[in-house]
């Protein structure tokens, strides 16, 4: 199973939603299926150039270690040698910040993912969690 199209846009629209509702700088949201393949991409006017990279890499690292990437940063700081070969591994796709939260069904499958980036780590991750809780899916940012 994986995230849907319906669920994605619920994910996009309500996280972006969310980013005005607290005065966020403008967000750019990324939410990819199981598999990693992009479902789903909206950025706000003005949101800079390399916030679609930024986003992209906390959803996909989520999905490649099975964890948020919240719980990736902390690991990145306990291990820095480690991350180094992660982010060589994965080619630079890896962003060990929070802003990356899994996506769970009720029973706790992995469907996806979604990585938001454009304000502070924190408020991304509250916007992406927002955006979960609305598709009636679990959010997921630590193990």
């Amino acid at each position: 199973m994986s995230v849907t199209l319906a669920q994605a846009s619920t994910i996009t629209d309500t996280a972006l939603k969310k980013g005005r509702d607290m005065n966020c700088a403008p967000l750019t949201v990324a939410v990819l299926d199981a598999g990693g393949h992009l479902v789903a991409f909206k950025r706000e006017d003005k949101s800079g150039i390399l916030r679609f990279d930024i986003a992209y890499g906390k959803a996909w690292g989520a999905l490649g270690m099975g964890f948020g990437s919240r719980e990736l940063a902390e690991r990145a700081g306990k291990n820095p040698l480690f991350f180094g070969v992660l982010a060589n591994v994965s080619q630079g796709r890896l962003v060990p910040v929070p802003g990356g939260v899994l996506i769970k069904d009720a029973g706790g499958t992995v469907l996806g993912a979604v990585g938001i980036s454009g304000d502070m780590s924190d408020k991304d991750e509250a916007c992406a969690i927002a955006g979960i809780e609305a598709a009636g899916l679990k959010a997921a940012v630590g193990v």
